[in-house]
């Protein structure tokens, strides 16, 4: 896919290839402006011009008809065609009805000057309207905590918005990535499991005016299910990825912002401290705590435990 392989290389590979592009086209035509001249005798009596001056003011001389005026060598043919394919046309150098070939070439080289214009501007266009740059004002906080949320243990994390435009439709997910291994026998290193998570408007779907907590209840149906604190390493194959898709509201195009949490970036017994606060009755948001966590009581054990057993709380 030669389209999206110019949209995803870097700038300077881009431009490199849009230059380029534009500069072996006007050579190529050049080349073939000069051997439309020269075949048709237009240089030699360009010379010849030039050098009897006495001789071009004669009658004979003025009856010929080249078939692109004013081209004496490959620099004028070089500037004819940049002047056929940006169509800036000074006036000086023109194609007459003397050779169907250079009319020929003509409507080629302003076809091709176009598709390559469309396709070049398409590229450009592509990348600079790109939304990972609006993606990277959507902020993970740089920790996920485990703690006690009405009596259940939840994975809990933070997301916020740095851009007072809107996340339109915004949706976060979570996924989480461990080896397992089937009753068979079938080892899969990279399994992905999905987790349902629960948020303050509920379902996936968050309105993210404001910072966020979003936690899952970690039970029987969580992979989390028999993660105590003692799991809490970093030689744990544990991965929890986060993403969070939407539409940029100014754009109306769909952008992606992701995260990932590893086991030892995973905190026991922790809660997020509150950073939205109201000031003379508007609310403020306090980023600078966006990742703060306090300790809180919570049980040493598994969530598996802890239903099983009552008294541990």
């Amino acid at each position: 896919d030669v389209f999206t392989t110019l949209v995803d290389l870097k700038w300077p590979h881009t431009l490199l290839i849009f230059t380029m592009s534009f500069l072996c086209s006007w050579l190529l035509f050049g080349m073939v402006w000069w051997l439309i001249a020269f075949a048709h005798g237009d240089l030699a009596h360009s010379t010849r011009l030039q050098r009897e001056p006495a001789e071009a003011a004669a009658g004979p001389a003025a009856a010929f008809v080249p078939c692109v005026t004013s081209i004496h060598s490959f620099t004028s043919a070089f500037l004819f065609s940049i002047e056929v394919q940006v169509t800036i046309g000074f006036g000086g150098r023109m194609v007459t009805e003397e050779c169907p070939a250079a009319i020929l070439v003509l409507i080629v080289q302003n076809i091709v000057g176009l598709v390559i214009n469309a396709i070049m501007l398409g590229c450009i266009f592509m990348k600079t309207s790109q939304a990972h740059r609006r993606a990277e004002t959507l902020i993970f906080s740089k920790h996920a905590v485990i703690a006690l949320r009405e009596g259940r243990l939840c994975f809990m994390l933070r997301v916020g918005d740095l851009r007072k435009s809107m996340i339109i439709s915004a949706t976060i997910r979570m996924q989480v990535v461990k080896k397992t291994a089937s009753l068979e026998g079938e080892v899969v290193p990279l399994n992905q499991i999905d987790i349902q998570m629960e948020n303050p408007v509920g379902g996936n779907s968050i309105f993210l005016v404001s910072p966020l907590i979003i936690y899952h209840v970690i039970d029987k149906n969580s992979p989390l299910y028999d993660i105590s604190p003692m799991n809490l390493h970093h030689h744990e194959d544990l991965e929890i990825i986060v993403i969070l898709e939407g539409v940029v509201e100014t754009t109306g195009i769909t952008t992606q912002a992701r995260t990932s949490y590893l086991a030892d970036e995973i905190l026991w017994g922790q809660r997020f401290v509150p950073i939205v606060a109201e000031e003379d009755g508007r609310y403020s948001v306090d980023y600078s705590k966006f990742g703060n966590t306090v300790k809180v009581p919570t049980p040493s054990c598994t969530a598996r435990q802890l239903e099983e057993d009552k008294s541990i709380m």
